[in-house]
């Protein structure tokens, strides 16, 4: 059985206006990810990366070539598939967090589970409470976003992502909105999932966070740097 987790196949994604092509965000993008990887993806603004996280995040569609998650082709599914298998195949980790603040740290953690549309094998509120109490939150469960510390809103963030046991972390610039020590304490974080099996995707223009994957792949004028 193939380790391959996710593979794009000649992507390519164009804004078009009528006949015109207004703008390339990619150009013919061949990329796999295999179970267990720490990949980086790494570009200047403008570079296209935002646009490939959002294709391999099952947010977008490219314009041309194919999306294979674990050798099945998502262009044969309609957009409830789509977004049911998204639910469960990745966890998103955003640069702003994304955190409802009338909600609590637990409720927060567990809200894909509110969208889901299957049954668990495990205890969502019980495994919620081992994320916390692993990423020394715990205490926070009853609080609000906006009444603590960016680093631990981050946690939060990572402990949702979690929470649904997806194949794939996809983190969007996780420590851009964090001081220096706050964004090492997450970076290790990651470190530690990974080395767990968990196959992380760092998308970032920062290099010193880049170098903390074990693989990188520049982007640049939508096309991957050889």
């Amino acid at each position: 059985m193939s380790s391959i987790v996710i593979s794009l196949k000649n992507i390519s994604k164009r804004y078009v206006m009528g006949d015109e092509t207004i703008f390339t965000a990619l150009s013919d993008i061949n990329l796999d990810i295999n179970k267990g990887e720490y990949v980086a993806i790494v570009g200047q603004s403008g570079s296209g990366k935002s646009t490939l996280m959002h294709i391999i995040g099952l947010l977008d569609k490219p314009t041309d070539g194919k999306v294979m998650i674990e050798g099945k082709d998502i262009s044969t599914l309609d957009d409830d598939a789509t977004s049911t298998l998204r639910s469960e195949f990745v966890g998103f980790v955003f640069q702003q967090f994304n955190l409802l603040n009338k909600l609590t740290i637990k409720e927060n953690i567990l809200l894909p589970v509110e969208y889901a549309r299957r049954k668990f094998d495990y205890n969502p509120s019980e495994r919620a409470d081992y994320l916390m109490k692993r990423f020394g939150i715990f205490d926070k469960k009853d609080s609000f976003p906006n009444k603590i510390s960016g680093g631990q809103q981050q946690r939060v963030a990572i402990a949702r992502a979690l929470i649904m046991n997806p194949k794939l972390i996809l983190a969007d610039e996780p420590t851009g909105n964090l001081d220096t020590k706050t964004g090492d304490e997450i970076m290790e974080l990651f470190g530690e999932l990974n080395k767990e099996g968990i196959t992380i995707l760092i998308v970032t223009h920062e290099h010193d966070i880049a170098e903390r994957a074990r693989r990188q792949i520049k982007i640049k004028d939508g096309e991957v740097v050889k």
